[in-house]
């Protein structure tokens, strides 16, 4: 196992009605600005709990926030914290709510362009606090320190984390679930589904703890998730996903152990040039990957075909194989597609895509660094 350092403040407020306790984590004398997405915080009351909630306090608006938040949207967010000197955000909906409002802290009080700085990683020196009320469990953003947003100017999605950007609190209520689409539902617990992947089938360095929380949350997702599209009202079934994609990317299991994440950086590029959803985009990248990298992932390949999906029988490279089959049908299970072509796109999409890939530096990438262009393309090929 790796050394590591160990570090999340975020106060998590888990269960029906806890959105009525956030006044105790904001200040009193707190300018608050809550930021939402579209019109489902209103239309099933969520802004109006929050309002109670904050109380006397000063607030502030700002609504429009996309999936996969926008560069341009958040600037105008940004316009308004300055005007009004906001001190305190509140993001109410899902992950890029929360990122989009991850970005305003930190945009609200840098000068200059902070595109540069986001788009390369470069550390802040402070930011605005944040709290978070979720509806919808998927990203993991409401405890972790990392944000994803598109620019669209230049077609890039980057993701950025900075130690300022944890959340003070997070309110998860599994409640506030139940009105979700099922798309969304579906594309949640496939995001938590493969955020745990991405930490979990690299390679082994002894890191057993971190291994078994992991294949505890696959197990979970891999039960629960398809109850959820059936029984939308079922306190427990949401709770148990709520907490699996939290716990997810909180940080818990990544300590100690190699990361790949590629499927996830391939996965923005389809996001940012032709609009796919973000879960989608890595139920259709997963599973080339693991084939294309599987020599690398052996050993982990292994011993997920074994604890996860129970294969036991056969050869090693009739268990992964079988692994991976099981992978593309959880997936689909869960309502999505797992082609590229599916999604209308041409081919020549592979060549757009390994051209975003090379232009922003991304390669190489995965956990040993050895995915260079010709495998992402090997990679993309078998997701068409």
């Amino acid at each position: 196992m790796f050394n590591f350092d160990f570090y999340n403040p975020t106060r998590v407020l888990f269960g029906a009605d806890r959105i009525a306790d956030i006044g105790q984590h904001i200040p009193e004398d707190a300018r608050v600005l809550i930021t939402y997405g579209g019109g489902s915080a209103k239309k099933y009351g969520t802004l109006d709990e929050v309002k109670a909630a904050i109380g006397d306090r000063v607030t502030f608006e700002f609504g429009g926030i996309e999936v996969n938040p926008h560069l341009d949207t958040l600037m105008k967010a940004v316009d308004i914290v300055r005007e009004n000197k906001v001190d305190f955000l509140l993001a109410v909906g899902g992950g890029s709510v929360v990122d989009g409002t991850k970005f305003i802290a930190a945009a609200a009080l840098y000068e200059g362009d902070i595109w540069p700085l986001w788009s390369q990683r470069q550390p802040l020196s402070e930011a605005l606090p944040l709290g978070c009320v979720m509806t919808l469990p998927a990203t993991g953003s409401e405890t972790n320190h990392v944000a994803v947003v598109t620019n669209t100017a230049l077609g890039q999605k980057s993701g950025y984390s900075d130690p300022l950007l944890f959340p003070k609190f997070a309110v998860l209520d599994p409640t506030k679930t139940y009105t979700l689409p099922v798309t969304q539902v579906a594309n949640g617990v496939v995001d938590a589904f493969i955020h745990v992947i991405e930490q979990y089938l690299t390679y082994p360095v002894y890191g057993k703890v971190q291994d078994r929380f992991a294949e505890g949350l696959l197990l979970t997702l891999i039960e629960e998730g398809p109850k959820a599209l059936t029984d939308p009202q079922n306190y427990d079934v949401r709770s148990a996903i709520t907490w699996s994609a939290t716990l997810a990317l909180n940080g818990l299991i990544a300590v100690g152990v190699p990361q790949d994440w590629a499927t996830h950086r391939i996965g923005h590029q389809l996001t940012a040039l032709y609009g796919i959803d973000h879960a989608q985009t890595l139920a259709i990248l997963l599973p080339g990957l693991l084939q294309v990298q599987r020599e690398s992932k052996k050993q982990k390949l292994l011993q997920y075909a074994e604890r996860v999906w129970n294969i036991q029988t056969g050869d090693d490279d009739a268990r992964i194989d079988a692994a991976i089959a099981k992978t593309r049908e959880f997936f689909e299970l869960m309502g999505l597609k797992t082609q590229l072509s599916a999604y209308g796109q041409p081919k020549t999409a592979i060549d757009e895509i390994l051209d975003n890939l090379e232009r922003f530096n991304m390669l190489p990438m995965g956990e040993r660094q050895d995915i260079d262009l010709a495998r992402a393309k090997e990679i993309l090929t078998l997701s068409y």
